[in-house]
């Protein structure tokens, strides 16, 4: 529904964002992509714990293709195919962005529409707590890397939700690398983005609709902004790799 009735320009990205670490290299952007820095910088420091360039990806839940789209132009994959189970999402990324290494195509992510060993990493990005079974998703993603291939993931739960996702990430068959509770970085990308997607929704949208975009959208004092300082919702990031055998 959002990528049919709303087609605002710049508006490619859909997660809550990021603030990096100090540890964390600063990124540096072009003018055009300055609008999204903090969406952009949870895929970007997401992603190159991957080491993507040169490698065949795979984005599932690739929703209006900016994730796709900037790892695609930035950090050089040799492919990237964007994955959504809404058709309509997958018409406007298609549509929108324009990349010689780049597509998208629908699908579902318990049942990847991808060969066997056909991909060296898989990105997914505050996506899985929405599918209806998170080790058929991991199965799947099993099934499509090589050997040596990489999960990297982001992506909020309650306590409870969080420790039944590290369960099935332990028992899924893959080596966990790497999980990083990034909750303090969301909120504070939530709090500096502000002035930004107050602007954006109130040139984009009806004001009748104000309010409930800026819920969808974790605006500052929304539930899921309220929620993560309260740490009654958790955000955390995962590197996993396919086992050689």
């Amino acid at each position: 529904m959002v990528a049919r009735k709303y087609k605002a320009h710049q508006w490619y990205f859909m997660n809550y964002g990021y603030t990096p670490n100090e540890s964390e290299t600063p990124l540096e952007l072009q003018e055009k992509d300055e609008v999204n820095r903090y969406q952009i910088q949870l895929y970007h420091y997401l992603a190159v714990k991957a080491q993507v360039e040169g490698k065949d990806m795979l984005e599932v839940g690739s929703g209006r293709g900016g994730g796709a789209n900037y790892i695609a132009e930035y950090l050089k994959p040799k492919s990237l195919t964007g994955m959504d189970l809404a058709q309509n999402a997958v018409d406007l990324s298609n549509r929108d962005h324009d990349q010689p290494n780049l597509r998208y195509i629908q699908g579902n992510a318990e049942s990847i529409p991808l060969d066997d060993n056909s991909m060296d990493v898989v990105i997914n990005v505050e996506s899985c707590h929405a599918y209806g079974s998170v080790p058929k998703f991991i199965s799947e993603v099993k099934r499509v890397l090589r050997p040596g291939g990489m999960l990297v993931l982001t992506d909020l739960r309650g306590p409870e939700g969080m420790d039944k996702l590290r369960s099935q990430i332990s028992t899924c068959g893959m080596s966990q690398i790497e999980e990083d509770d990034i909750t303090d970085n969301v909120i504070r990308a939530i709090e500096e983005e502000e002035p930004i997607k107050k602007k954006r929704i109130e040139e984009n949208l009806p004001k009748s609709m104000w309010n409930a975009f800026r819920e969808f959208g974790g605006a500052i004092n929304s539930q899921i902004h309220l929620q993560l300082k309260s740490r009654d919702l958790i955000y955390s990031r995962f590197v996993l790799k396919n086992n050689l055998s």
